[in-house]
């Protein structure tokens, strides 16, 4: 169900700094920018690695983490249907982030955050990467 790391996101108060900060310590520059949100490609496989402004983070009283993980999926809302069925709780709800990717997270019964996502990059790597 659960098919490999597809995202990993942070918050910043400040994200022009915090991407600043990224890029010198990653030694890149973000490879996608929009209003409230930048994103490097880290590694071989490039995996994704974004920072959020922080005024878009998902109220749900004290945050059980700073970081979301996002688990690629191949349908998130059937796997968020299922998480839930077993217990978890959601946290955000299924949302559409833009052609292709589509997330959505749930606190586990542990108190953990546990992300889901359908996406693009991640099918378009392994396809890339299997003979």
């Amino acid at each position: 169900m659960l098919n490999g790391f597809a995202t990993l996101n942070f918050y910043a108060d400040d994200l022009q700094a915090a991407s600043a900060w990224y890029a010198d310590l990653l030694g890149i520059e973000p490879y996608f920018q929009r209003p409230g949100y930048v994103e490097f490609r880290v590694g071989p496989y490039e995996h994704e690695f974004g920072i959020i402004d922080a005024r878009f983070r998902p109220d749900a009283g004290a945050q059980p983490g700073g970081a979301v993980l996002y688990w690629q999926v191949d349908d998130v809302e059937a796997t968020f249907a299922r998480l839930q069925e077993k217990g978890a709780v959601v946290f955000q709800p299924v949302t559409a982030r833009g052609e292709g990717f589509v997330t959505a997270s749930v606190i586990d019964p542990f108190g953990n955050v546990l992300g889901v996502m359908e996406n693009r990059h991640f099918t378009d790597m392994l396809a890339a990467h299997t003979p």
